[in-house]
């Protein structure tokens, strides 16, 4: 089963892209934070930073009414992809937004 659930905070206004088919896309990073105990019994923070990738429907909302710092609840899947730059080949692996909730 390929399912995510992350609720964190977008890290900066998302960048938008029209495919030649005409769809469009939006991309962006949710930062969400772990808590957890060291060995010590000390309370400690760690941040990750997830790509995210919106299509459809979401592409319109985030247009109209997304912004940096705003908080998210993301439902989705985990997508993996490469492509050509030049001589070099990339891999990325970001979710894929099926439903995505403002907090």
């Amino acid at each position: 089963m390929n399912h995510v659930n992350l609720i964190g905070k977008m890290t900066s206004q998302p960048r938008y892209y029209e495919l030649q088919n005409g769809r469009k896309i939006a991309q962006f990073t949710l930062s969400t934070k772990e808590t957890f105990l060291d060995a010590d019994g000390n309370t400690k923070n760690k941040n990750h930073w997830h790509r995210v990738a919106a299509w459809g429907r979401w592409v319109q909302i985030l247009e109209e009414l997304s912004h940096e710092g705003m908080e998210l609840a993301i439902e989705g899947k985990l997508t993996s992809r490469f492509y050509q730059r030049g001589s070099e080949k990339k891999f990325i692996q970001e979710v894929e937004v099926n439903d995505l909730i403002i907090l």
